[in-house]
């Protein structure tokens, strides 16, 4: 990959500069945030700072409200590398109302760590930029979420890609340096961002001296990709107190390595399961760290399974940023067992299931988890969809489709923006 990618997020960062003071990009290392900030910043007058450099660093944290006086829109790459920025960013907007006068990035949470003060409420939009999208890799469509909330849902997708395909797009993953690398050098590439990830982002956040813990627990992480977060089994395999996980798990979060998916209920009184599904951002990455090569995955059908069904989730997740509806991601599950992969719930209260599988056939008990929760709120219940690795589209019931996975990033995006 030579040429630069169009990142279907720079749409809503771009609207976001029209009517906002401060607008920030947080997302991982490596998943192109300055590449989309240079393309935000053409035409424009302005200028951009990284923090990444040692002199302009210093000047940052020297003298925050010198630094952040200017002209225009002002670029600063991670920010959070100078927590005081902040604050006088914060008297820089509440002299002037204009908007547009910031763009940040961060490959930390900018608001979420304890050392960088909560100054910007109501004045700063924050958008999360994942690693590429199949549809961004591809130029065309990631309209799926759009598309299935859709009053009258016209999915008629027929599936192009194979098996062996899926396996290439899940061990590749998003990252930028991945995507242009064959297999043998992607692993290079994996190996060198985990090991920097921990060492240095994960180990300066919490100043955490045994980085082989760590290191042991992103393993056992991987492991569980796309499975409930049963935080006792968890810190057991990595060799860790319970106590203790949960502030490491935060900390994975915090750097955009995880995302633990939250659990969906129709009410505080249903027997649905709380807990967390964990969802590891990176598919490539994650395969990696198990050292699950593209070879081994075409033939291992059990090791295929989650590491597909994280796919899925992932690619749900990067349409949520730009989808025009708006919507979260959840997944679902009974003390029973009963079990939907993913629930999208619109802000209208609207929900659509979603079921993956890995299989090129679909059977009508692929949907009993969706007949379930169909009949649990039936006028809620939008859609329910079974994501399967087939060809076709076909019916099976009252808004109940099986649809090919690809059609993720096959169906063209909505034009319709809020």
């Amino acid at each position: 990959m030579s040429r630069i990618l169009e990142r279907h997020l720079a749409a809503a960062a771009a609207l976001a500069l029209t009517d906002t003071r401060v607008v920030a990009i947080n997302g991982a290392r490596q998943a192109g945030k300055s590449t989309l900030v240079h393309a935000l910043m053409k035409g424009r007058a302005g200028e951009e700072r990284t923090l990444d450099d040692t002199t302009t660093l210093a000047a940052a944290r020297a003298d925050p409200n010198r630094f952040v006086r200017h002209e225009g829109l002002l670029a600063i790459d991670e920010v959070q590398r100078a927590p005081d920025l902040m604050l006088a960013i914060k008297v820089a907007v509440d002299r002037s109302t204009d908007a547009g006068q910031f763009l940040l990035t961060g490959s930390a949470r900018l608001l979420g760590l304890r050392k960088l003060p909560d100054a910007l409420v109501g004045r700063m939009e924050t958008l999360e930029l994942w690693p590429f999208s199949q549809g961004e890799i591809e130029q065309r469509g990631d309209g799926f979420v759009d598309a299935v909330f859709a009053e009258d849902v016209h999915l008629r997708a027929h599936g192009h890609e194979s098996r062996e395909g899926y396996v290439e797009r899940i061990s590749r993953g998003g990252f930028p340096e991945a995507i242009r690398r064959d297999e043998g050098r992607r692993a290079r590439f994996f190996a060198a961002y985990g090991g920097d990830l921990v060492d240095r982002d994960v180990s300066q956040l919490a100043d955490i001296q045994r980085r082989d813990v760590l290191h042991q627990l992103l393993k056992a992480m991987a492991g569980r990709a796309a499975q409930l977060l049963k935080n006792e089994r968890l810190a057991s395999d990595a060799g860790l107190p319970t106590t203790t996980l949960e502030r490491y798990l935060a900390l994975f979060e915090e750097v955009f390595l995880i995302k633990r998916i939250p659990a969906w209920s129709a009410s505080t009184t249903e027997r649905a399961v709380r807990m967390r599904k964990l969802l590891f951002v990176d598919s490539g990455l994650c395969a990696h760290l198990l050292g699950r090569t593209v070879k081994r995955l075409r033939r291992d059908d059990a090791a295929l399974g989650p590491l597909l069904e994280n796919f899925v989730l992932g690619e749900l997740a990067r349409q949520l940023g730009w989808a025009a509806t708006r919507a979260t991601l959840h997944h679902y599950r009974t003390r029973d067992g009963v079990e939907v992969d993913a629930v999208l719930e619109a802000a209208d209260g609207r929900i659509v299931g979603i079921e993956v599988k890995a299989a090129e056939t679909v059977r009508a008990e692929d949907f009993s988890g969706l007949r379930h929760l169909q009949a649990r709120v039936p006028e809620r219940f939008h859609h329910g969809v079974v994501l399967h690795a087939g060809s076709s589209t076909l019916p099976f019931g009252d808004r109940l489709l099986a649809i090919p996975i690809d059609a993720l990033w096959r169906t063209e995006i909505s034009t319709h923006r809020p």
